[in-house]
C-alpha cells in the first residue's frame, strides 16, 4: 500500500477513536498489502444491542470497507465468567442457556451494519470449551498476580479491601488468548477494555506471533449526555427500537451531544460533518442536522423508506399535537374515590415512580387528552377513559374501573 493511501486510511481510523496504540506497527502491517485480521469481541450479556455498542461495529465497518477481514467474536464462554470492567464488585455470570439465547440476536443485529458475506463470526467456546484444565492452568501461568492488579478496577478493589474472585483473573487471559487463536492483527475495544486488549499483545508475543495493534473507542454517552448509554440507566437507543421511537429519542438529545453522535455513529464524510458544525456556529438551525442524523440512523436499521417516513410522523405527532394510533390500552382498578394521577402514571408504566410523575407534572411534561396538567396531587375519578401522555414519546389510553 502506498504511503499516501496508508495515511488516508489512518486518518479515517483515527477519527472518533480514543487511542490508536502502536500506530507505527499498524503502518508496517498496512504496507504488507494483505487483508488484516481485525477482531472485536462482544459478550452476549443482554438480548439486544444499543447504539453505544455500534460505536465499535461502525469502526469495524471502516476496516471492512478498506478490504480487511473482520472477525466478530461472540464471547459465549467469557460471558459465563463475567468481566467486571468498570464495576467495583464481581459481576454475576450468566447461564449457558441465557448466553446462547442472547447470542442469537447479536448476529442478526450486527449484520445491519457489517456485510455478512465479508464477516467471520466466531464463538470463543469453540476453543475454550475444548481446553483441558491442565491447559487452562498453563495459560494462567503466563501472567502474574502483580500485573493483574495493575488493572484499574482490580487495583481499586484490592486497595479498598473488596473481594476479587480467582475466576475474574481468567477473563483478561481468555480474551487475550482469543487473539492468539484468531491470530488478530488489530483488536478494537472500548476505553475500559485497554488492559484486556494489551493482554492479547502480551500472549501473542509469548506464543510467537506478531502482536496485535490496539484501537480503543470512546464510551458513548446516553440521551442525558452525561452517563454512558445503558439500558439500566434508561438513557439508551436500542437497535431494535421502533423507527418512530428511535427518531424521537435522537431528536430529544442536546445540540452539543448531536455532534458527538455524528462523530461516533454517522457514516457521513468527516469533512461534511465538520462543515455542518461550522454552519451551526455561524447561525444555521441545528435541528435540520439533527433530523438528518435521525433519518440516517433509522434508515440503517429499518430501511430507507422508514428513514423518510419518521420525519412526517414526528411532525404530525409533536408539532401538530397528534396522538399516535398504535398506543397501548389498559384498565386500572381504583377505589370509588378515584386514584392520584402520580399513581396512575406509575401503574401504566409511563414513569418509574410516583415522585418522578409529580416532578414531570410540575415541569409541564404530562398531558391528559392533550391538556397539560399542573396539579401533581390531582385525583382522577372512575370511568375516565383518556389518553395520558408523558413527555414526547410515552402514551397510554387508560380506563379506570372500580376495584370490587
Amino acid at each position: 500500500m502506498e504511503a499516501k493511501l496508508i495515511e488516508q486510511t489512518l486518518a479515517q481510523l483515527r477519527y472518533g477513536a480514543d487511542e490508536l496504540l502502536l500506530e507505527a506497527e499498524l503502518i508496517k502491517k498496512l504496507a504488507e498489502n494483505r487483508p488484516l485480521i481485525v477482531k472485536a469481541g462482544f459478550d452476549p450479556t443482554a438480548p439486544d444491542l444499543h447504539l453505544g455498542h455500534t460505536v465499535l461495529i461502525n469502526k469495524l465497518k471502516q476496516f471492512q470497507d478498506a478490504g480487511h477481514q473482520v472477525q466478530f467474536l461472540i464471547g459465549d464462554f467469557t460471558a459465563m465468567i463475567g468481566d467486571p470492567t468498570g464495576k467495583n464488585v464481581t459481576r454475576k455470570p450468566l447461564s449457558r442457556e441465557a448466553v446462547l439465547e442472547n447470542a442469537k440476536t447479536y448476529q442478526a443485529q450486527v449484520f445491519k451494519i457489517l456485510d455478512p458475506e465479508k464477516t467471520l463470526v466466531k464463538f470463543n467456546s469453540t476453543w475454550m470449551g475444548a481446553m483441558s484444565s491442565a491447559e487452562l492452568i498453563q495459560l494462567a501461568a503466563k501472567h502474574t498476580v502483580a500485573r493483574m492488579l495493575e488493572r484499574d478496577d482490580f487495583h481499586k478493589r484490592y486497595k479498598g479491601g473488596q473481594p476479587i474472585a480467582i475466576h475474574e483473573f481468567l477473563y483478561p487471559l481468555i480474551q487475550g488468548y482469543d487473539s492468539v487463536v484468531m491470530q488478530a492483527d488489530v483488536e478494537l475495544g472500548g476505553t475500559d477494555q485497554k488492559f484486556n486488549l494489551l493482554m492479547g499483545r502480551h500472549l501473542q508475543e509469548i506464543y510467537g506471533q506478531k502482536p496485535q495493534v490496539v484501537l480503543t473507542m470512546p464510551i458513548l454517552e446516553g440521551l442525558d449526555g452525561v452517563q454512558k448509554m445503558s439500558k439500566s440507566l434508561n438513557n439508551y437507543i436500542g437497535i431494535a427500537d421502533e423507527p418512530d421511537d428511535m427518531f424521537g429519542k435522537i431528536m430529544s438529545i442536546s445540540d452539543e451531544l448531536m455532534w458527538r453522535y455524528y462523530q461516533l455513529l454517522s457514516f457521513k464524510p468527516r469533512h461534511e460533518i465538520e462543515a455542518w458544525q461550522q454552519a451551526c456556529q455561524e447561525g444555521a438551525n441545528p435541528r435540520n442536522y439533527k433530523v438528518a442524523l435521525g433519518q440516517e440512523i433509522v434508515a440503517r436499521f429499518h430501511g430507507e423508506q422508514a428513514g423518510k417516513k419518521v420525519l412526517e410522523n414526528f411532525e404530525a405527532r409533536f408539532q401538530r399535537g397528534a396522538i399516535p394510533d398504535d398506543i397501548q390500552e389498559l384498565e386500572i382498578k381504583v377505589s370509588a374515590e378515584g386514584l392520584p394521577i402520580a399513581n396512575i402514571l406509575k401503574e401504566a408504566g409511563l414513569v418509574a415512580s410516583t415522585s418522578e410523575a409529580m416532578r414531570l407534572i410540575k415541569q409541564g411534561a404530562v398531558k391528559i387528552s392533550g391538556e397539560k396538567l399542573d396539579d401533581p396531587k390531582l385525583v382522577i375519578a372512575l370511568n375516565n377513559h383518556s389518553v395520558y401522555q408523558v413527555g414526547k414519546l410515552k402514551f397510554a389510553r387508560i380506563k379506570l374501573i372500580l376495584d370490587e
